[in-house]
This record gives structure tokens, C-alpha cells and sequence, in this order.
């Protein structure tokens, strides 16, 4: 009996914990959910080998909408748990989820009807930092950063970018669970972008699935341990993005407009 009021726990938990990346804003203005292939739930993917982890469950499919962007200019992503909740009463995803939040993007001919099986580079890394209060779970991550600001993080658009269509990959990874093989959770959204300006940089890509392994030292790791270093997934940031410390300054401009336990005011 006990074991099963655990595990039942345990689910309550977990399941109270997933999310989904959900709307957009550009340079500040408010663009919703107009241009996100979102999620038709906020289950996360485990298996690093579907194609799945390109921009979630049915999201090779695209939507009408594209958010238009100048390089140079600011993206937000925003995170909740429910569809449609973008209140600040509860974490943008609990259950103790921690792990790094990165953005991704791919230069692609129309991002309505991309697949999402072109190059990806890594514009945005949120990963972890020590603060040395015995296991993993008390350090600093990119999540905790993300949750701070009611689900909001700031992603600069590299201002030498080619002007195009791309696909954006906003991505968590959350570890609670990620001691055991595929217990890693990636939870993610593509977000279609018309990016204006610009110049000539077309960074150097990896594919989904490819860029990740089961077994990279930042997917297969228990945090309920100490941990005396941490390697984010996937390449390096490209130069123009931005590799943030997490526990240093916000990743969402105004701050104190998103801290938990208050509406925030659009």
C-alpha cells in the first residue's frame, strides 16, 4: 500500500509538472499563439531518436501564421502548463522539473510547411550553475531562471542573420527523472518567423533527431545527487546568441511585471 500511494504521488507530481511553450512576443508586443505548431498536449517526449524531437508530436505540420522578427530584434517564448493559462499563480512548469531551457532555430523556404528536417543552430542556452547546497536539484538552472518570469525567457535573434523564413525550437529539458535511460523529458514548440534585415551569416547546423544521444552526459544524469559539472545538450551557442548563467539577472525584461503568484499585465 505504501509503495502504491508512492507511486501515485509520483504521478500526481510528474503529471503536474508538464508544459507547454504556447505564445510569442516580438520586441514586446504580445503575438499570442498566432504563429506557434502548438503541442496537442503537454506530455513530454522521451525517445531522442523520433522525429518527435524536432518540434513535438504532430509538429512537423505547420499553421498560417508567421510572426515577423527584424535580426537583431527580440523573441520571447512563454511557457505554462495548461493550454491557454497565462496566469502566474502557478510555476510555468512545477513538479521540480528542473533542467536547461535553450532556443533553437532553422533556416527554412516557408516556415508554414517546413518539417522541421532542416539544420538547426543553437541561438539561446540556459543551462546550470553550482550553489553548492548538496544535491543538483538545490543548484541554479535555466528553468528556475524561466519560472522567475512567469514562463517568459528573452531570445535575441542574431542581428547578421540572412533575412528568410525559419523555424524557432524552443526547448526544456526537464531531469527529474532523467537517471535512467529515456527518463529524460524535452518538451518543446516551433514557432514560425519571417526575420527581416540581417546579413549573410548561415551558421553551421545539426539535425533532429541526431543532435542528441540517451546517453549524453547532460540527458542521462541524476540530479537528486551532486553534480560537479554539467554539460548542456546539443552544439554551442552560435556567435550573436546568448549563453546566459543561470541564477544571474532575469531572462525576461521586466521582471518584476511575472513574479509568481500575480496576473501579469499585457
Amino acid at each position: 500500500m505504501k509503495s502504491l500511494i508512492l507511486a501515485s504521488a509520483l504521478a500526481i507530481q510528474q503529471a503536474a509538472g508538464h508544459a507547454i511553450f504556447q505564445d510569442l512576443w516580438v520586441d514586446g508586443v504580445d503575438k499570442g499563439s498566432t504563429c506557434v505548431r502548438m503541442p496537442g498536449s503537454n506530455s513530454p517526449v522521451t525517445n531522442v531518436n523520433s522525429n518527435d524531437i524536432r518540434c513535438n508530436v504532430g509538429g512537423t505540420r505547420g499553421v498560417s501564421g508567421k510572426c515577423a522578427v527584424a535580426a537583431g530584434g527580440t523573441v520571447t517564448v512563454e511557457m505554462h502548463q495548461q493550454p491557454g493559462d497565462r496566469s502566474c499563480r502557478n510555476e510555468a512548469i512545477g513538479g521540480a522539473h528542473y533542467g536547461p531551457v535553450m532556443v533553437y532555430m532553422s533556416k527554412v523556404s516557408d516556415a508554414s510547411t517546413a518539417d522541421g528536417s532542416t539544420g538547426w543552430f543553437k541561438v539561446f542556452e540556459d543551462g546550470w550553475a553550482p550553489a553548492n547546497k548538496g544535491a543538483a536539484d538545490n543548484d541554479y538552472w535555466g528553468v528556475k531562471d524561466m519560472n522567475s518570469c512567469c514562463g517568459k525567457v528573452d531570445v535575441k535573434i542574431p542581428s547578421d542573420l540572412q533575412a528568410g523564413d525559419y523555424l524557432l525550437r524552443a526547448e526544456v529539458i526537464a531531469l527529474h527523472t532523467a537517471s535512467q535511460t529515456n527518463g529524460a523529458q524535452f518538451y518543446m514548440s516551433c514557432y514560425q518567423l519571417t526575420v527581416s534585415g540581417g546579413g549573410s551569416n548561415s551558421p553551421a547546423t545539426v539535425k533532429f533527431p541526431g543532435a542528441y544521444k540517451a546517453a549524453d552526459p547532460g540527458i542521462k544524469v541524476n540530479i537528486h545527487a551532486t553534480v560537479s559539472q554539467y554539460v548542456v545538450p546539443g552544439p554551442a551557442v552560435v556567435s550573436g546568441g546568448t549563453t546566459k548563467v543561470p541564477g544571474t539577472g532575469a531572462v525576461c525584461a521586466n521582471p518584476s511585471k511575472f513574479i509568481r503568484g500575480t496576473t501579469p499585465i499585457f
